[in-house]
């Protein structure tokens, strides 16, 4: 119906006739003169509508359309005069003189203004999605995923990877998550599940002799909710045949590079790699934001004679360690606001928090100086860096604990502090462990999933030492999220079902969950590796987003709740009898 977009027009057009379609965005009426601002997804261009021009008949008409109102116009390019250009706007040179105007629709005032920043309810823009999309920052939004996505794709295409689509209903198989699962009308007491990846498809795809796959794959988890996580969420997921992890990493590199590349971000290859311990002895996590100081620090030494019996008990029990981080200027908080951060401490897992303030006028303010000696707090000085205004907060206990503590409390005061993060940071983490412990249960997890191929010389550990069985595996890391992860997988049937024995299963109870996998195994299995990047977390740092409902079109809220459709609802009884279901 139109000639150009909304956004095309430029002085070079100035003289040439052009239809346009659009939605009314602003009118402003000067009395002699109507000017309304028609957009579309590609951009805005400015009308003006003239008594004098054509008869005055398109004034008459923009004397009664509204905002949000679709019109179609034809009218010639004209410039704008010098003291009315905007330079914000890539159209801001032009304007079009209308000479017809057709009303296509009319539209109700809309609950909010389709504009950038607005304050809204984030509920209020859920139950009205398709009016939030109109919105440019939305549309941008959208456009950045697609290019991004089409970049990844052209990416693997290149490289001879074939995009094979895995089952929606499939088999329920325990994957950490819990899943959606799906009654069956035709076998009455049986279930589908929606996959929470295409995790062992994929590597049946390379049983099957596909050797490069990939696939723009949804994926539904049925887990509490959070800014970063969806109940449906889209994963772009891989998978290779005879490869080491080397060439794996190496091949993700490249097609990310290319992807990022294509919507303005560049980064140097071969990207860091960080062992999983380092990192989390370092940073207190294992998708490290690099990109600002605050280091945890190891004082156990220190404290090992300690008269603080609580730091003493940690510096000299095996496997326990006493850590801290100094948070530059939070020393010159206030002590009311200092004690707040204990109750940030306890939601990570910490009894308490103990801490000393340095003040800037030299004086230091603690509940646990008194316990210290002047050699203890002189080293403590020099290790940590201490300066007045510096506060410093430590957590005793064991090591992998003490990191998540301190490492969420650095998180928590980079943003209270409001450190700045220029740019993006990415970085491999590699060497996870390949199993953790639940300290209530005694029972091993998996800590990347039960698939992974443990590291050759730690097999003979699975039995006897499980937690110092390293693996083959490398999460992507981008800017303090994890944005995507990956390993070589086991490719034995013997080894996998080993792996499964360790993490509780009855050869049995493991033949009757992943029979399927097992016996593929048996057949010639060859090595393999893959990656999955979550789609919708890129796209969200990318943005600067703070929640990956704004990359996703139709999202639900933290609850799981769909507002514009009124999902999750109930059935009619006759729907549950087709399945074989009743509520009571």
């Amino acid at each position: 119906m139109a000639t150009h977009t909304a956004g095309e027009l430029r002085s070079s057009d100035i003289g040439q006739d052009v239809v346009l379609c659009g939605w009314v965005w602003r009118r402003r009426d000067h009395g002699g003169l109507i000017f309304v601002d028609l957009r579309d997804r590609d951009g805005v261009t400015q009308l003006t509508f003239d008594p004098d021009n054509s008869g005055g008949e398109a004034f008459h008409t923009a004397e009664a359309i509204r905002p949000e109102w679709p019109i179609m116009v034809s009218g010639t390019v004209r410039a704008r005069p010098e003291d009315t250009a905007n330079p914000n706007l890539p159209t801001g040179e032009v304007e079009v003189l209308v000479h017809e105007v057709v009303v296509l629709n009319t539209s109700k005032t809309p609950p909010f203004q389709i504009e950038d920043g607005i304050d809204t309810a984030e509920d209020t823009r859920l139950r009205y999605r398709y009016l939030d999309l109109r919105r440019p920052e939305m549309q941008r939004n959208l456009k950045l995923r697609n290019d991004f996505t089409f970049a990844i794709r052209s990416a693997l295409h290149g490289e001879d990877f074939l995009e094979v689509e895995t089952p929606t209903l499939a088999k329920s198989t325990p994957e950490g998550a819990r899943d959606f699962i799906v009654p069956s009308r035709i076998q009455p007491g049986n279930f589908y599940a929606l996959p929470q990846s295409p995790q062992l498809l994929k590597q049946l795809l390379m049983v099957g002799g596909v050797e490069r796959y990939y696939q723009v794959a949804k994926c539904f988890r049925d887990e509490d909710l959070r800014a970063d996580r969806q109940p449906e969420f889209t994963q772009v997921d891989l998978e290779m045949s005879f490869v080491t992890q080397d060439q794996v990493m190496a091949m993700v590199e490249h097609v990310l590079k290319e992807a990022f590349s294509a919507v303005g971000v560049d980064f140097e290859t071969p990207l860091r790699r960080i062992p999983y311990w380092e990192a989390m002895d370092t940073y207190g996590s294992d998708k490290p934001d690099t990109r600002y100081g605050m280091h945890l620090m190891d004082v156990s030494d220190i404290f090992k004679a300690s008269r603080f019996k609580v730091f003493a008990g940690a510096a000299n029990t095996e496997g326990e360690c006493v850590k801290c981080i100094n948070a530059k200027g939070a020393g010159a908080w206030p002590r009311a606001q200092i004690d707040k951060l204990e109750k940030v401490a306890k939601t990570l897992g910490a009894k308490g928090l103990a801490w000393i303030a340095f003040r800037e006028d030299g004086s230091v303010n603690s509940p646990i100086v008194k316990f210290f000696s002047d050699d203890e707090m002189d080293a403590l000085k020099a290790r940590a860096d201490v300066e007045p205004g510096d506060l410093v907060m430590f957590a005793a206990c064991a090591r992998k604990e003490a990191d998540e503590i301190l490492g969420g409390m650095r998180c928590h005061m980079a943003d209270a502090l409001g450190i700045e993060r220029e740019g993006h940071d990415f970085l491999w983490v590699v060497d996870f462990p390949m199993f953790e412990q639940d300290k209530a249960t005694g029972r091993y997890s998996a800590e990347h999933h039960p698939f992974t191929l443990p590291v050759e010389q730690d097999i003979q550990l699975i039995d006897s030492d499980p937690l110092a069985v390293g693996s083959y595996t490398y999460d992507f890391v981008m800017d303090g999220f994890e944005a995507g992860g990956g390993g070589l997988r086991i490719h034995n049937e013997e080894l996998q079902l080993k792996v499964l024995e360790r993490l509780g299963f009855t050869e049995e109870k493991a033949r009757e969950q992943f029979g399927f996998l097992l016996e593929a195994l048996s057949f010639g299995a060859p090595p393999m590796g893959g990656f999955a990047l979550g789609l919708d977390r890129v796209c969200m740092l990318l943005v600067g987003a703070d929640s990956i409902r704004d990359v996703m079109a139709f999202p639900k809220t933290s609850s799981g709740s769909d507002l514009m459709q009124g999902a999750p609802s109930q059935v009619s009884s006759a729907q549950l009898k087709d399945v074989s279901l009743r509520v009571d």
